[in-house]
């Protein structure tokens, strides 16, 4: 908004064809000067309209929820979250005594994501209708293959607790190591964009600056 301005102002006075990367930069430049306010508003506006839409749709509301299941990198762990919650929370209200079918309406309050709790409300109906525990998680196409082998190797043994106890052990240990290697690749990402923003202004300004400098006669 300052400094790109007062560089390509001299650049234009020379008068020679720009490179396609300098123009490139003057479109940006003059978006970032002439149009700052709309950029700022987009997130602000993106944000209320998500909120307006959870609060009055239903359906906009799964839809956000399933979403953000499937953000690269925070989708995922977001959803190990989720299950290692369910796992723990349904481990200990099994070894309770408390039915399979009260532990998976807990899970549909305490999911906190719409996406899992409409699996786990369905997983309730096909349990009541007389399908096994792990055929009724696996119809959901949504839990990980880890899930429905724990829970049907938990089945057939007859340690169901010790099964749900294991994934939440193992998702536990894992969103730990996925929370480690993110931030860990938190600051060199950000290195290689401002270093490749600050590389793009540097051959764009400095490019045409070096062309006319080969062509002056002496």
């Amino acid at each position: 908004t300052y400094l790109v301005p007062e560089l390509l102002r001299f650049i234009k006075t020379m008068g020679q064809e720009l490179p396609a990367h300098t123009k490139a930069l003057i479109i940006v430049s003059n978006i970032f000067v002439n149009y700052w306010y709309i950029l700022l508003l987009i997130p602000i506006i993106t944000i209320f309209i998500i909120y307006i839409g959870i609060k009055v749709s239903p359906g906009f509301y799964l839809k956000y929820d399933e979403f953000k299941l499937k953000v690269p990198v925070i989708g995922p762990i977001l959803k190990k979250i989720i299950l290692t919650r369910l796992a723990s929370f349904f481990a200990i209200m099994y070894a309770s005594g408390i039915t399979i079918i009260e532990c998976i309406r807990t899970g549909e309050e305490i999911a906190g994501n719409k996406a899992i709790e409409k699996a786990m409300h369905q997983v309730g109906q096909q349990i009541a209708d007389g399908m096994t525990l792990s055929d009724s998680f696996e119809s959901t196409e949504l839990f990980p293959p880890l899930v429905l082998r724990m829970i049907r190797v938990g089945e057939n043994t007859g340690a169901l607790q010790d099964s749900l106890l294991n994934i939440s052990y193992f998702y536990s240990r894992d969103i730990k190591e996925s929370i480690d290697r993110l931030q860990s690749m938190i600051e060199p990402a950000m290195t290689m964009i401002l270093g490749s923003i600050i590389a793009w202004v540097m051959f764009s300004v400095l490019g045409p600056i070096y062309d006319l400098i080969t062509k002056v006669k002496i």
